[in-house]
């Protein structure tokens, strides 16, 4: 596989099934942030965390290219007319969602209850996990943008949102492991 191709000197690209699009269209944008995430996932799996952590990120890695092919697959050439798929596109499924769902009950049970919000940081691991939760958020909102013009399957959004979720889990439960101080947000009395 090249690396290099040219065709996109003229800022187009390819998405999956071959139609152009400029390089600024919302979903290269939506696909593109979801590979920055993945990215800074991976940054967070390079840390000193515990294995069950490391595999999960693993895996949400994975699903993250899942999610990047789904949105860099052009609808139109996805469905024949016949309603069957024409590209050999994965998706997410429910249990996927679900895998993230009891990741996060399993942290939270020991973790204390939640009085207010949190100042992000505390630990560079910690600050890599909100530096994760704010991209994924921006993935989130870039995906629901392009799902309001070219609709797709509704389980990457339900991932993107509880992904979120989890990594800000994540990062409560690697402030306990790490012992770093979890610094409450309480709003000042301006006088």
């Amino acid at each position: 596989m090249k690396i290099y191709t040219k065709t996109g000197d003229k800022g187009t690209t390819a998405l999956f099934g071959g139609t152009r699009v400029p390089k600024h269209h919302i979903r290269i944008d939506s696909y593109g942030t979801v590979d920055e995430l993945n990215s800074h996932i991976g940054l967070i799996r390079d840390q000193k965390i515990d294995e069950l952590s490391k595999n999960i990120l693993v895996i949400i890695q994975d699903k993250l290219f899942t999610a990047g092919a789904v949105l860099a697959t052009d609808p139109e050439k996805a469905i024949l007319k016949s309603g069957q798929k024409r590209l050999n596109i994965p998706t997410i499924a429910d249990e996927d969602i679900e895998l993230l769902e009891k990741e996060i009950d399993r942290m939270n049970e020991s973790l204390p209850p939640m009085t207010h919000f949190v100042l992000p940081g505390g630990h560079q691991t910690v600050s890599f996990c909100h530096i994760a939760r704010c991209v994924c958020r921006r993935a989130e909102r870039l995906a629901t943008a392009l799902y309001e013009l070219e609709p797709f399957e509704e389980t990457t959004l339900k991932y993107l949102n509880r992904l979120s979720d989890y990594l800000f889990v994540l990062a409560r439960k690697l402030s306990h492991d790490l012992k770093a101080d979890e610094i409450k947000w309480i709003p000042s009395k301006n006088s």
